[in-house]
């Protein structure tokens, strides 16, 4: 299966309208048994989270994870930080992209791929006011044309 296909759970789409997304990489995170449970009924939010590099390990932050409703004393804490699972070789490129100026590693979506939670996160540079302005002048165009097209053909 390719790399951001599966179930989706929870997609960041603010991600990509404050970043420039520049590269993606799909990690497996360490969970308890309530959070996994909580995540494949879809209780999960990715808007305020955000990844960082810690002693040679990524985790995430800031991610909630609605508690198990059938959970008794063991529930897990909604925003904890969870480790996420990548190789050495990744998590040092995610360290020389952090240290370039403007840029940050944010999750983009999470999904289930072969019955394992994977999340999506991606560099990416943040965007300036009048990037985000432009990129919402040429989505405004775009659908007007597709509407303009769209009475045409009736």
């Amino acid at each position: 299966m390719a790399k951001g296909t599966g179930k989706v759970l929870a997609q960041n789409k603010k991600a990509g309208h404050d970043y420039f997304i520049e590269e993606t990489i799909e990690a497996g995170m360490v969970l308890t048994g309530t959070e996994i449970k909580s995540i494949r009924a879809g209780r999960v939010q990715l808007k305020e989270s955000y990844v960082q590099i810690r002693s040679g390990e990524a985790w995430i932050s800031n991610m909630h994870v609605s508690s198990f409703e059938q959970g008794n004393r063991f529930n897990h804490d909604p925003l904890r930080a969870r480790k996420l699972l990548l190789h050495k070789k990744q998590i040092g490129e995610l360290v020389g992209a952090v240290k370039r100026d403007g840029y940050t590693i944010v999750p983009l979506k999470m999904y289930i791929k072969d019955g394992y939670a994977k999340l999506l996160i991606g560099v990416g540079k943040g965007k300036k006011d009048y990037d985000k302005r432009n990129d919402m002048r040429k989505k405004e165009a775009k659908r007007d044309m597709e509407r303009a097209f769209k009475d045409r053909q009736r």
